[in-house]
């Protein structure tokens, strides 16, 4: 179990892991923050309501986060050869993370810019701040320890999706757990990583809490 090999190979693991976690949690967000706001701001107590625009946003979100994440990574199979030029490993397990991951933050950063108390957002307006600045200086800026925490929980959701992508050979510790655990019977190897996985998860999530706490200026 403690052979040089296999600790290598379960470094290599964490290494891929956390590459595809953390950039597919980056593109995730370049993609769902956007429309998160924009189904905010589209929504009908939004600044700028837009029945048509929301509607179709609502509508391609709650497909994508229909499917099944290894229904999906299948389905996206030629496109991610098209995008990177294969379907497997690290770089191919990144493109399907990444369309998964988008709506899902969209809905997590439309949830969190919705406890943003109206009353400050009118009081905004009165003062003549333009959409833009209420977007960037009054919905982010209020909702940030929401969305911190929000993000501490997609960080959690990609990396267990990431794991799920050792099914088609995904790479990274799920594609571990997979190969000794499930085929060569290596138990040992497989609880290895689930800890790791555990451990990871467990991380990221107090340095997101306490990256929440430190902001959060009512607890000062």
């Amino acid at each position: 179990m403690w052979s040089a090999k296999n600790i290598e190979m379960l470094l290599k693991g964490v290494v891929e892991t956390l590459q595809m976690t953390c950039l597919s949690t980056l593109f995730g967000y370049v993609i769902g923050l956007p429309l998160g706001i924009l189904l905010r701001v589209s929504d009908k107590d939004g600044i700028k309501p837009n029945a048509v625009l929301y509607r179709v946003l609502d509508f391609i979100i709650n497909i994508l986060r229909s499917i099944p994440f290894l229904i999906l990574l299948i389905l996206l199979i030629p496109f991610t050869r098209l995008v990177v030029g294969k379907s497997y490993g690290t770089a191919g397990t990144i493109v399907p993370l990444i369309v998964a991951a988008a709506p899902f933050i969209a809905r997590m950063v439309e949830s969190s810019l919705k406890e943003v108390d109206y009353g400050v957002i009118e009081a905004a307006q009165s003062m003549g701040a333009s959409n833009k600045d209420i977007i960037l200086k009054v919905l982010l800026v209020e909702a940030r320890i929401s969305l911190i925490v929000g993000a501490t929980i997609v960080f959690g959701t990609i990396l267990g999706y990431s794991a799920m992508a050792g099914v088609v050979g995904g790479g990274g510790l799920g594609d571990i757990a997979i190969r000794y655990g499930y085929y060569r019977y290596e138990s040992d190897i497989m609880i290895v990583t689930v800890i790791l996985l555990i451990l990871l998860t467990q991380l990221f999530q107090i340095a997101g809490m306490f990256l929440a706490r430190k902001l959060d200026r009512r607890r000062t």
